[in-house]
Order: C-alpha cells, then sequence, then structure tokens
C-alpha cells in the first residue's frame, strides 16, 4: 500500500514537474520561429483540458491563449485568422493578462476580427492602462485626444501620454509634443513642445525628427535655423516619412538651407507623391508645369495635381482649373474647370474665387449670372484679393449683380489702388470727374472704414 501511493506520488510529482515546464519550452520555440513546437505546446496549454490540465500553472494557461492569440493575428504557424486571435486575446484579457487586453483592444478599434466598437477598445485600454502598459496608456490618450469611444478631453489624454512617457514610450513623447504645440490639454508651450519632439527625435521617431525641423524652420520654440531644420527633416525623409520628404523638397525648391536645386526638389517630391502626399503631388505637377527640374510636361502636371485635388487639396484644384480652362495637358473644357475652381474657392482659395466670379460675368462655362459673379468677387475682395476689388467695383459702378453706386465702387478701386493695382488707379480717376467731392468724401470715408474692419461687411 505504501509503495503504490509512494508511486502514485512520484508520478504526480512528475506530472507537475512536466506541465511546469511546457509553457517555456513553448516560449522558447516560439522565440526562435520554431512556431509548429510552439503550437503544440501552447495549443494544449490554453484550452486547458485533460489530465494533465490539473497540474498547469494558471499563469501559463493564460500566457499560452494570449500567445495563440498572437499566432493566429499574426498567422505564425497557423493560417491568419483575426476572429479566432480575438476569441484567445478574449480569453487572457478576461484574466487580466495586459497585453492581451491591449491587444484586444487593437481588435476592436480597427474592427478586426469583431464588429469595430470604439467604447469596447477604450474599455479594454483602460484595463491594460491600469495595470501599467504602456501601449494601452499611449492608446487610450490617443482615444481621449480624438474623442473616439470616449468624449473628448485633452486633459485626460494628457494624463495618460504622460504615463506612458515615464516608461520611455516614443510615440507617447511625441504626442505629448503636439499638445504643447498645439496648447491642448495644456497651456501652448512651444519650448516644452520642442523638448518632448527633440527626446523622440533622438529616439529615431520620424514624425518627432519632420516636426522638429518644422520647429526650427519656423523659430517655434527654438531660435530661426534653416540648416538644422534640413537635419531633422532629412533623417525623417531617409526613413521614408512623405511629410518631411516633402518639407526637405521644398526647402531644396526654395534654396533654403540647402543651395537651391530643383532637381533634388523633384526627387524629394517624387517619393513623398508617391506615397500620396497631395501637399508633394502638388508642388510635383508645379514643378512639371513649369519645367522646373523636370522637362516641362502639361500631362504629367495634370496627372498629379489630379491626385492632389481628388484629395482637396484647394491650391492643386485651382491649378487643375487653370489646366482645363487654358487646354493645358487637358483638352480646353470651361465646365471641367469651372467644377475645380467651385471647389477650390469653396475652401476659401482667393484666386478660384476670382475666376469664378469672372466665368459668371463673362458666361463662359456657365449660364451669365451677375449676382453671382459678385458674390464670388466679393469673396476674394475681402481676402484682400487687388483683383477681385477692381472687378467689384466696375461691377458696382455698372450696377451689374448690384445696384448702380459709385461711392462703393469708388470704395473698392481705393482699396485695390492702395494695393499697388494700376487699373483701379486708373479707374478710379476716371470715375472721380463723375463725382461730387461729398461722394469722393464718403466714399474714401467707408473705404478707411472697411480696411479697419479687413474687408469684411463693407
Amino acid at each position: 500500500m505504501k509503495r503504490s501511493l509512494t508511486t502514485l506520488c512520484l508520478t504526480l510529482a512528475l506530472f507537475m514537474v512536466s506541465a511546469c515546464g511546457e509553457y517555456e519550452k513553448g516560449a522558447i520555440a516560439y522565440k526562435a520561429g520554431d512556431h509548429a513546437t510552439a503550437l503544440s505546446v501552447f495549443q494544449p496549454l490554453a484550452e486547458n483540458k485533460g489530465f494533465l490540465s490539473l497540474f498547469y500553472p494558471e499563469e501559463d494557461v493564460i500566457n499560452a491563449q494570449y500567445n495563440l492569440g498572437v499566432m493566429y493575428r499574426k498567422g505564425r504557424g497557423v493560417p491568419q485568422d483575426d476572429k479566432t486571435a480575438v476569441k484567445w486575446y478574449t480569453l487572457a484579457a478576461k484574466h487580466g493578462n495586459a497585453p492581451a487586453q491591449f491587444n484586444l483592444g487593437y481588435m476592436y478599434e480597427k474592427g478586426r476580427g469583431v464588429t469595430q466598437n470604439h467604447k469596447t477598445a477604450v474599455k479594454w485600454w483602460t484595463l491594460a492602462a491600469e495595470q501599467g502598459d504602456a501601449d494601452a496608456q499611449f492608446s487610450l490618450g490617443g482615444m481621449y485626444a480624438s474623442g473616439q469611444g470616449v468624449p473628448q478631453d485633452y486633459k485626460i489624454a494628457v494624463k495618460w501620454y504622460r504615463l506612458a512617457v515615464k516608461q520611455g514610450n516614443v510615440r507617447a513623447k511625441f504626442n505629448l509634443g503636439v499638445m504643447y504645440d498645439k496648447g491642448n490639454g495644456v497651456p501652448q508651450d512651444y519650448k516644452t513642445a520642442v523638448k518632448w519632439y527633440r527626446l523622440a527625435a533622438e529616439q529615431g521617431y520620424a514624425r518627432a525628427q519632420s516636426n522638429l525641423g518644422n520647429m526650427h524652420e519656423f523659430g517655434e520654440g527654438v531660435p530661426k535655423d534653416a540648416k538644422t531644420a534640413e537635419k531633422w527633416y532629412r533623417l525623417a525623409a531617409e526613413q521614408g516619412y512623405a511629410r518631411a520628404q516633402t518639407n526637405l523638397g521644398v526647402m531644396y525648391d526654395k534654396g533654403n538651407g540647402v543651395p537651391q536645386d530643383h532637381k533634388t526638389a523633384v526627387k524629394w517630391y517624387s517619393l513623398a507623391a508617391e506615397q500620396g502626399n497631395a501637399n508633394a503631388q502638388f508642388n510635383l505637377g508645379y514643378m512639371y508645369e513649369k519645367g522646373r527640374g523636370v522637362t516641362q510636361n502639361h500631362k504629367t502636371a495634370v496627372k498629379w495635381y489630379s491626385l492632389a485635388a481628388k484629395q482637396g487639396n484647394a491650391d492643386a484644384q485651382y491649378n487643375l482649373g487653370v489646366m482645363y480652362d487654358n487646354g493645358e495637358g487637358v483638352p480646353q473644357d470651361y465646365k471641367t474647370a469651372e467644377k475645380w475652381y467651385s471647389l477650390a474657392a469653396k475652401q476659401g482659395n482667393a484666386n478660384a474665387q476670382q475666376i469664378l466670379g469672372n466665368m459668371y460675368d463673362a458666361g463662359r462655362g456657365v449660364p451669365k449670372d451677375s449676382k453671382t459673379a459678385v458674390k464670388w468677387y466679393t469673396l476674394a475682395a475681402e481676402q484682400g484679393y487687388a483683383f477681385a476689388q477692381t472687378n467689384l467695383g466696375v461691377m458696382y459702378y455698372n450696377g451689374r449683380g448690384v445696384l448702380k453706386d459709385k461711392v462703393h465702387a469708388h470704395l473698392w478701386w481705393s482699396i485695390a489702388a492702395s494695393s499697388g493695382s494700376k487699373s483701379a488707379t486708373k479707374i478710379r480717376g476716371i470715375v472721380e470727374r463723375q463725382m461730387t467731392p461729398a461722394q469722393i468724401a464718403e466714399a474714401q470715408k467707408l473705404a478707411r472704414e472697411c480696411v479697419r474692419k479687413k474687408y469684411k461687411g463693407c
């Protein structure tokens, strides 16, 4: 009887030793890239079934469930399967495994393997963040900053970013810099923004390097220094960061901090444009339109303008309108020109507003409509565009789209003349002969008031 009991105890002890070492065996195999062995270990541990499960340490079971989730999400040793990954993450997360809680939050945030649900993402990230998971703290800060899954609250966002920063999270350092840069959740402070950008940039984080370059280029929080700006832009650009590539292109384009070199500008614009950066696409289109650093090619200019315009870049929309208006790189098409001008004008592009006014005034590509012409001339004039101010004066003088009013015509011509418009000066001089001294005095008074109001409501 004693021998049997002893044998049983020894057998149980062997089972316990064997079970206790299983997870470590799987972890070593996974780290070595032996995913088949890792799967053969993690699967039974995670399922926690059978006689041996009586001896599995609970922590090993939970870790195996998490690791199985990782394997299914990444397709390592198993077919990639987000739904199965979510299943295993959920089991581990419910037992308090912080990495599983973070990854489960990610799956809900992205809608991978589950219906996208930002509130549920926040729930799991909060649980992980409260356990000190730096990635969860960073991600939770992002949700509060953007107002996804929770009411937007910059102060709480800053709180979570700070906690992640204490653990060295580089993205949190960058985002904390952004908060100080924009004054979100903290008083705006460019110097402190620079501090955080620099800490992240020195760790090689491209977005921080780019933003630090921007601070040096424009002298925000640091002395203005184009050469230092170029240094940081280049570090980020060489990592493939499109915004930095665009900014570096601009520096070569203008000769700011580097010798002017249009070919090198085109190189950087091209790299960023091919990644879909709208500003780079616009700039590259301009280089092809004007033949700067490349052989002039209006068709290629139209290609790049179109890509940027479709992303909502107002300058590209305006320039694309010009190409259709003039028949450069495309067949002349006033209706299509009007379409692109309108999109740019609605975003406040004064050049587009002025040309739209002209199109409606003349009936080019659109039905002639003096009232609509006045509307667009006014919007451009209110932005200080002298050509539009001159044309608006003409509309008042002739009574097209507005009541005939020499005083207001004189008002707008005076403002345009002060901006250097020779045609406005000439027309005003002619019309003054048709006005009384009182009318001229009234027009001059209204012009001064209009300037004080920054051209609005004149």
